[in-house]
């Protein structure tokens, strides 16, 4: 049965994490040399820049597991291939955990504020999703499986004669991805570890307020 509430509270919370994670790939890209990102006016934190239909369709389905249109890159700018494209690839996983740890303490201050202010609810429930998706996104794009974030960190590591041909794989990662959504091994590959974060995050940044 479609929740249109949670429908209308998720909206925030998917919007930033997605934004937010491919706009830290542009930023570092452009930071590293790479103009590329700019040009293709992705430096900037308009969701309608970033969105993919079916990437936040998902991501509003799982709640966890999303993905937004990849930001143009050159790693022809680089100054060392390799290790910047890690760098590049990493921004976004990073951001969205950086993200989750802010809507943590925003998640404790809304609670803590509702009791009083029952108009916070909201928020705080915004605030507890924020926490949710952004560990969600973060560990889903740190997959090892072209083109996701993960595959450009770990060929950094590599041997060389073997990063361009794992990176050719690409054409087969999005098959890979679905038979692993279809099979239920993806959700049994990410959700411990994002309940373990998520408890985490609200353990830590709830000290504050207990």
């Amino acid at each position: 049965m479609f929740d249109f509430k949670l429908f209308l509270l998720l909206i925030p919370s998917l919007l930033l994490a997605l934004t937010v994670h491919e706009f830290s790939h542009g930023l570092i890209a452009y930071y590293l040399g790479d103009p590329t990102p700019k040009w293709a006016g992705r430096l900037t934190l308009n969701p309608f820049k970033h969105l993919d239909f079916f990437g936040t369709l998902t991501l509003f389905l799982t709640q966890a597991i999303g993905w937004a249109k990849p930001v143009p890159i050159n790693p022809n700018y680089f100054k060392n291939f390799w290790r910047d494209m890690a760098l590049v690839s990493l921004a976004g996983p990073v951001s969205n955990m950086i993200l989750a740890v802010f809507m943590g303490f925003l998640y404790h201050l809304f609670n803590f504020l509702s009791s009083k202010l029952i108009f916070l609810e909201p928020l705080a429930i915004i605030s507890y999703l924020g926490v949710r998706i952004n560990i969600g996104v973060g560990i889903f794009n740190l997959l090892p499986i072209p083109p996701l974030d993960g595959s450009k960190i770990l060929v950094k590591f590599l041997p060389s004669e073997f990063r361009y041909k794992y990176l050719s794989y690409e054409f087969l990662g999005f098959f890979i991805i679905l038979i692993l959504a279809l099979s239920g091994l993806l959700s049994k590959i990410i959700y411990p570890f994002l309940l373990f974060l998520v408890n985490l995050v609200l353990y830590y940044t709830g000290i504050f307020f207990r």
